[in-house]
């Protein structure tokens, strides 16, 4: 069995402060500088050269409909060891002598904090990457001493979240819990001592309900990393050898393709297939718009406005024509690697990495309700079917594209050959009609030496006719 690694990183705003030991990175060979440059090689190199205007409408373009809101990081760490003095030890202390008067062992300034100390306000956006390639789980591959619980109810107080890992309290080295703006969820980090207990602990609880009574189940991902950026920085630009990942605000976990499914609505709101069945409405969960399964008036391409064949961005929301049209919508792809888009008309979601579609969602033309799209036969859902039909559907997708391009190709060809057939009849007719002037001109010059023959010769026809009379 693989799993992904997946990378968490915090873009902050300028003015926010940079929380404590957020940062983390698993055993790898490269050093903290070679990480850095690595992973800000395509921000600094798109944002090289660039004027102020320039870097802001970059940025702005990647974050898209994102906003930066208020995230609260509360550190949980081992209690301290208390120290404790042993009776021998103070027996044989001397006794403190005391001073002459109390306010001469005052200090001048008297150091103090308010709030928790372990809590800290920052304010960003949270990002979450997975890694393209997969990670085994065999015991001597080395993957990450740290994981995250990508959504804890909220429900569960942090005393509850305590108990349930107190089994690994031992092994653990500190645990962050982060609050964004998005309700009823939180998500955690646990740094492990070693990667030994992370993967007892992934492999005792991932998959197993927080309780008996509620139906939320914990999911875990090994975290490769955990870094932090400023916006400035271009933490929301692509990542080399990272998927950033779309964020379902039904149940409110991160989503990548091998999890259920990817949908978002006509209002730009992205849910889970199987939360989305949940819900048994034609409108949206969050924002109670009604959906339909046509595209409505104010549903257009950003760039050229057409309102035909159109994809929303699952990342940023922004809203494209097909590579049918003019293909902005996989524009947007190369320019951000944003790499998951739905399509407006019937809800199937396009990997363009992958370079097919994620699942078999439709909306019902009937109802407009979301359902699972079937073939005939009891083998559909198979495996070895659903693959099949996956290749089928890039192979058919790859060779409308070639044949596209080879018609437009040859109308190109063609109307380059008309074009210089045209120019070159174009030519020849007013190469002959200058023929024409000239041979017109020249006929009339003849016709005016003929007339003026003519009158020479019935000027000299006279007198001959009167020295030869009849």
């Amino acid at each position: 069995m693989s799993v992904s690694l997946v990378v968490v990183r915090l873009e902050l705003a300028d003015h926010s402060p940079v929380p404590v030991g957020f940062q983390y990175r698993a055993a790898t060979e490269m050093s903290d500088e070679e990480i850095r440059e690595k992973t800000l090689c395509t921000a600094e190199a798109c944002l090289e050269g660039k004027t102020t205007a320039e870097k802001t409408a970059i940025l702005h373009q990647h974050i898209g409909r994102r906003e930066m809101t208020d995230m609260i990081i509360e550190t949980i760490g081992p209690n301290p060891d208390a120290q404790v003095v042993s009776s021998k030890e103070t027996d044989d202390s001397p006794t403190p002598t005391m001073p002459d008067s109390p306010s001469k062992q005052l200090p001048e300034q008297i150091t103090f904090f308010s709030g928790n100390p372990s809590v800290e306000i920052v304010h960003g956006i949270m990002h979450l990457y997975k890694t393209n390639k997969m990670t085994s789980l065999k015991e001597d591959v080395r993957r990450s001493a740290m994981i995250c619980i990508l959504t804890v109810p909220a429900t569960m107080t942090s005393h509850d979240l305590m108990k349930f890992v107190a089994p690994f309290n031992e092994v653990i080295e500190h645990m962050k819990i982060i609050r964004d703006s998005t309700p009823n969820q939180y998500m955690v980090l646990i740094k492990f001592s070693a990667q030994a207990d992370a993967d007892s602990f992934y492999m005792s609880n991932n998959g197993r309900q927080f309780n008996s009574i509620e139906e939320d189940v914990c999911q875990l991902v090994y975290v490769e990393r955990a870094e932090v950026f400023k916006s400035d920085d271009g933490a929301s630009l692509p990542v080399m050898d990272l998927t950033e990942l779309p964020k379902c605000t039904v149940c409110l976990e991160r989503m990548d393709e091998s999890v259920n499914g990817i949908l978002t609505t006509l209002c730009n709101h992205s849910f889970h297939s199987q939360c989305l069945q949940r819900w048994e409405d034609t409108t949206c969960p969050v924002c109670r718009y009604c959906q339909t399964p046509e595209p409505v008036e104010e549903n257009k391409c950003f760039e050229c406005g057409v309102q035909e064949n159109l994809w929303i961005c699952l990342i940023c929301g922004h809203i494209g024509c097909g590579r049918y049209v003019s293909r902005h919508a996989y524009k947007h792809f190369e320019e951000t690697q944003h790499t998951y888009a739905m399509q407006l008309t019937n809800h199937r979601v396009w990997d363009y990495a992958g370079d097919n579609y994620v699942h078999r969602l439709v909306a019902s033309k009937t109802d407009g309700k979301i359902v699972q799209y079937e073939c005939e036969g009891d083998t559909c859902q198979e495996e070895k079917i659903d693959s099949l039909q996956l290749e089928y559907s890039y192979l058919l997708t790859s060779q409308l594209e070639s044949q596209r391009i080879y018609w437009e190709n040859k109308i190109v060809r063609l109307e380059k050959d008309t074009a210089d057939e045209i120019n070159n009849m174009k030519a020849k007719f007013k190469e002959t009609i200058d023929k024409c002037d000239s041979l017109e001109q020249r006929l009339n010059d003849l016709l005016k030496e003929k007339q003026a023959v003519e009158r020479r010769f019935v000027t000299q026809r006279e007198p001959v006719t009167s020295l030869y009379p009849h």
